[in-house]
């Protein structure tokens, strides 16, 4: 009976990204398994998620096979994106449990490995294990969740400006909480009270990040101190895993990966300041002519990747910027291969909502930050990449030192203009640049098979407890 390892994504298509590099990992080191991705219905950008199976199916079946769950009936209600991913997850479970038992009929399932559950009584024979898709700083926090939530009787928007102590993370703002937990009237908020609990009962939780880089918040969850009432289960740091940019691409022409690249090779080494905000990173047309006259103003070389959902991004940019600034700059609509280009040598600098895989490419290439948080978890991950792992630098409000927070205004152009050549050209963006090359060299260093990397170690104890 041939042996796999079982994925099971969340229903988002950059869950579904996640598990596929994930199994890749495997694949690299470990010939001798297959990987078996069970997919849920997706109501949360389907189009795109099969677009990017169908590609992966053709070019690694059958090492890594795709196992479709029954489709769901989602309530006819109108629903959030966030109480659509939770219906998705409880319609699921009891396909996923079946989906396993007839797996099991043709293959001996040596682990299965999740994303997002509330529950983890999926099969009682199958060691399960959680991949965290967040850092390690983050992961603290949702594993004290719990404690905070006893602590404390109103929501963390309510006081958003009093200070959590969370072991492992330095003083924390509550509304830098993870954006779905800030309002414990939601339905979302009991769902991760309920997954931060699930958690201890988990065989393990992998996590995308390495020894080095988050020492205080990786320490504290080994320890236990972020579980206070039951048991942590044991943390397996394997980062950095980036994914490759063509799997990002979800369809883009390659024209636009070529026109990206051949601008950059035209640029002096570690000129460009480049800033990408994500999938859903989108801005008010206010607030993009801000970016666009600070960037303008700060006289730096940079590559921009704007997202806009009016698809009118030139419109809403102020006029004759684009003429302007066509010698040292380049704006690109909708997507870019961003791997690649933090790998360029030509970047020296990136403004990033703090997207925890874009925070891993960016450390992995060596490139120092500027933290731009907008939804989900990325406050909260902007808090350690400035304070405990020193790579980024917060871009600030108008008029006052003090970071963005969720909710908060528009950013003025004086503020980009500031923190960009300050980034580009300051002592602290220097600083931060020797910082970032320390931790590029510790990133390759945790893969070092000969010396005992960290991670190279931690992923060859996962393939001695599935005994593979």
């Amino acid at each position: 009976m041939k042996k796999t390892i079982a994925l099971y994504p969340g229903p988002a298509f950059h869950h579904m990204i996640s598990m596929v590099e994930l199994g890749k990992l495997i694949l690299q080191h470990r010939s001798d398994v297959s990987i078996t991705i069970l997919v849920p219905s997706m109501p949360l950008e389907e189009s795109k998620t099969c677009s990017y199976i169908n590609s992966i199916s053709h070019r690694l079946n059958p090492i890594i096979s795709f196992y479709y769950l029954p489709a769901i009936q989602m309530p006819s209600e109108t629903l959030s994106r966030a109480d659509i991913a939770i219906e998705s997850i409880k319609l699921n479970s009891s396909n996923v449990f079946q989906a396993l038992e007839n797996i099991s009929l043709t293959s001996k399932i040596l682990s299965f490995i999740i994303t997002s559950t509330t529950s983890f009584s999926y099969h009682p024979n199958i060691p399960t294990y959680t991949y965290f898709n967040s850092c390690a700083s983050t992961l603290a926090a949702i594993l004290y969740l719990p404690t905070l939530h006893n602590q404390i009787t109103s929501s963390f928007k309510d006081h958003p400006s009093s200070l959590l102590f969370i072991p492992g993370l330095p003083p924390v703002k509550s509304s830098f909480m993870p954006e779905p937990v800030l309002d414990r009237q939601k339905p979302i908020y009991d769902f991760f009270l309920n997954y931060s609990t699930s958690l201890s009962k988990s065989n393990g939780i992998i996590i995308n990040t390495f020894d080095f880089l988050e020492q205080q918040a990786i320490k504290a969850i080994v320890n236990g101190d972020c579980v206070t009432n039951g048991t942590t289960p044991p943390l397996h740091c394997i980062g950095p895993l980036i994914v490759d940019a063509k799997d990002r691409a979800g369809g883009v022409s390659d024209d636009v990966s070529s026109d990206c690249l051949t601008w950059l090779d035209s640029q002096p080494s570690g000129s460009v300041v480049f800033l990408c905000f994500g999938s859903r990173g989108t801005f008010s047309a206010p607030q993009l002519k801000e970016i666009a006259i600070g960037l303008e103003r700060s006289n730096q070389r940079f590559l921009w990747v704007v997202r806009n959902p009016s698809n009118a991004a030139e419109a809403e940019l102020p006029e004759g910027f684009l003429e302007r600034t066509k010698e040292r700059g380049l704006v690109v609509k909708s997507w870019a291969p961003q791997s690649t280009i933090l790998g360029h040598e030509s970047v020296g600098g990136f403004v990033t909502h703090c997207g925890w895989s874009s925070v891993v490419e960016a450390v992995t290439y060596g490139v120092p930050m500027i933290a731009w948080p907008l939804y989900a978890e990325q406050f909260l991950n902007s808090v350690a990449l400035v304070q405990e792992m020193k790579v980024a630098m917060p871009m600030f409000l108008n008029g006052e030192e003090e970071t963005i927070g969720n909710g908060e205004g528009v950013v003025s152009a004086e503020r980009v203009e500031e923190r960009v050549r300050e980034l580009m050209m300051g002592s602290e963006g220097k600083a931060l640049r020797e910082r970032s090359l320390e931790m590029r060299m510790m990133a390759a260093t945790a893969w070092n098979n000969n010396d005992g990397g960290s991670s190279f170690t931690a992923f060859s104890n996962l393939f001695d407890l599935w005994q593979i």
